[in-house]
Parts: structure tokens; C-alpha cells; sequence
């Protein structure tokens, strides 16, 4: 028998279970062998051999918003995926967000105001509730994860050079573990290994499918993860 929907209070609750703490490539979250299979989970998403991480110097700070939509049935995570022409990441599965610029006060500002950007969000109707570890990528980002509660309807104004159009996943969808899949890819003489959460003909991986897996151990009802 499925579980019940989780409410707003208990996302809230689970989210100040622990504080964020910090993984992806390099990750230092819990014992030794947690942090090596951290770096094992997201070594798809960068170019750096086992243990490297990017100079603290050289990091990008990011930002993202983890947009949880708070319908009767049961929530869902609004998702992008990114336009084919971009330099950068091309048609990938990401969330909203972006570098954190100059003039954002924090990073939840900057999750808000790339969201309005991209998806056209309004931050006035995004209930910040907390956010998840930090995320380093060996592309040199180190994103922050920004949890925030929408109530539907929401209304999204695309920018289309930079989405190709939204979509949401539900989260219980997301909140079970069998539908993250461990794949192994040989790249340049090298075994990768990293997490895909396939969804209606999507695969969703990288730090998007690495930031998923880190809600669902947060969300997970005994605090495992």
C-alpha cells in the first residue's frame, strides 16, 4: 500500500531534520565510504579523476530552486529542460537557477530571481522552506539547492532561449528509491558511475538527478540518507 502525500508541515519538518551539509564531487557528508560513493554518484557529471575537486578558489558559487508544487493529490518538483543550442549542458534536465550575480543579496535570492528568468515564477508566490546539501560539481559550481512550496495554479512565462518548455515530477515518484538507478558509463578509458532517474522517456541525471536523491534521503521518514 502507497504512502500518504506528505503535508507541507512535514516537509517543513524533515527539511530541519539536519543541517545542509555539502557532497557531489568531493563531498564530505558522513564517513569515509558515504563520501566515496558520493563522488562515485556524480562522477558523470564532470571530467576529474576519483578524489580531485575543484580549487575552493576557483568554485562558481550557484544556485538553484527546488520548486515543490503543493497539489491535493500529492506534491510534485517542477523541472526544466534546457534548449538544444546552449554552450553549455544542452538539453538536459535541470531546475531553475543559475550563478549567484553581484547584486543577489544570498543564494535564495539568486534561486528566485533565476526562476523568474527562466520559468517566470514570481517569488512572491514561492514559500522558501529550506534547502539541501550543498552540491559541488567537478565543472567548478557549487550550487545551492533552495527548497521552496508553490501553491498551484502557477503561472510560467518560458524564456525560450534558455528552456525548452517545464514539466513536473511527482514527488513520491522521486521519494522512491527503486527509481534511482546507478548507471555505469565507460568514458575515455574510464568507468563512470552516476545516478538516472528515468521519467516518462526522460532521463534525469547529473546534479539534477544528485540534488533528487539528496531530497529523498532528507524527506525519507527516518531521516536515513
Amino acid at each position: 500500500m502507497s504512502s500518504p502525500p506528505l503535508a507541507r508541515e512535514e516537509v517543513i519538518a524533515r527539511l530541519r531534520r539536519r543541517p545542509p551539509g555539502r557532497r557531489g564531487f568531493g563531498g564530505t557528508d558522513g564517513d569515509a565510504a558515504e563520501a566515496a560513493a558520493v563522488r562515485a554518484a556524480t562522477r558523470g557529471d564532470h571530467d576529474l579523476n576519483p578524489g580531485e575537486t575543484p580549487p575552493s578558489a576557483l568554485l562558481r558559487p550557484a544556485a538553484v530552486l527546488v520548486p515543490l508544487i503543493e497539489h491535493l493529490d500529492g506534491m510534485t518538483v517542477l523541472l526544466t529542460q534546457r534548449t538544444a543550442h546552449l554552450s553549455a549542458h544542452a538539453g538536459q534536465i535541470a531546475f531553475p537557477g543559475g550563478r549567484i550575480e553581484p547584486q543577489d543579496d544570498s543564494a535564495t535570492a539568486a534561486a528566485l530571481r533565476e526562476t523568474e528568468e527562466e520559468v517566470g515564477l514570481a517569488r512572491e508566490f514561492v514559500g522558501v522552506v529550506g534547502r539541501l546539501d550543498t552540491y559541488v560539481t567537478g565543472t567548478g559550481f557549487e550550487i545551492t539547492p533552495v527548497v521552496g512550496i508553490v501553491a498551484p495554479p502557477i503561472r510560467l512565462t518560458i524564456d525560450p532561449y534558455e528552456v525548452d518548455h517545464a514539466f513536473e515530477v511527482p514527488l513520491a515518484y522521486i521519494l522512491d528509491r527503486r527509481n534511482h538507478n546507478r548507471t555505469v558509463r565507460e568514458s575515455a578509458g574510464r568507468s563512470r558511475t552516476f545516478y538516472v532517474l528515468p521519467y516518462e522517456g526522460r532521463n534525469i541525471w547529473g546534479a539534477t538527478a544528485g540534488i533528487l536523491v539528496n531530497l529523498a534521503e532528507v524527506l525519507a521518514p527516518d531521516g536515513a540518507g
